[in-house]
C-alpha cells in the first residue's frame, strides 16, 4: 500500500510538474506570441508612418514643382505676350511716323514747287513786262531824238 501511495504521490507530482511545465510553456509561448505581435506591429505602423510620410512628402514636392512649372509658363507666356505687343505698337508707330513724315516731305515739295514755279512765271512776266516797257521807252525816246534831230536839221537847213 505504501508502493501504491508512493506511485500515486510521483504520479501527482509528475502530473503537476508536467501542468506546470505546460502552463510555462503556454504562458511564455504566449508572451512570446504577444511580444512579437506587438513588434510587428509596431514595424508595421511605422512602416506605415514613414510610407505615408514619404508619399505626403513626393506629392507635396509634385504639387510644388507643378505650381512652379505653370507659374514660370504662366510667366513666360506674359512676358512673350507683352513683348509681342510691344512690338507690334513700336511698328505701328514707325509706320504711323514714316507714313506722316513722306506725306508731309512730299507736300511740301509740291508747295515748293508750285511756289517756285509761280515766282518763276511771275518774274518772267514782270521782266518781260519792264523789257517790253523800257524797249518801248527807249524807242519812243529815239524816235523822239530823231524827230527832234530831223526837226533841227530841217530848220537849219532851211534857214540857210
Amino acid at each position: 500500500m505504501v508502493v501504491v501511495v508512493v506511485v500515486v504521490v510521483v504520479v501527482v507530482v509528475v502530473v503537476v510538474v508536467v501542468v506546470v511545465v505546460v502552463v510555462v510553456v503556454v504562458v511564455v509561448v504566449v508572451v512570446v506570441v504577444i511580444v512579437v505581435v506587438a513588434a510587428v506591429v509596431v514595424v508595421v505602423e511605422v512602416v506605415v508612418v514613414v510610407v505615408v510620410v514619404v508619399v505626403e512628402v513626393v506629392v507635396v514636392a509634385v504639387i510644388v514643382v507643378v505650381v512652379v512649372v505653370v507659374i514660370v509658363v504662366v510667366v513666360v507666356v506674359v512676358v512673350v505676350v507683352v513683348v509681342v505687343v510691344v512690338v507690334v505698337v513700336v511698328l505701328v508707330v514707325v509706320v504711323v511716323v514714316v507714313v506722316v513724315v513722306v506725306v508731309v516731305v512730299v507736300v511740301v515739295v509740291e508747295v515748293v514747287v508750285v511756289v517756285v514755279v509761280v515766282v518763276v512765271v511771275v518774274v518772267v512776266v514782270v521782266v518781260v513786262v519792264v523789257v517790253v516797257v523800257v524797249i518801248s521807252a527807249l524807242i519812243g525816246g529815239v524816235v523822239k531824238l530823231v524827230e527832234g534831230v530831223v526837226t533841227i536839221v530841217a530848220e537849219c537847213w532851211l534857214q540857210w
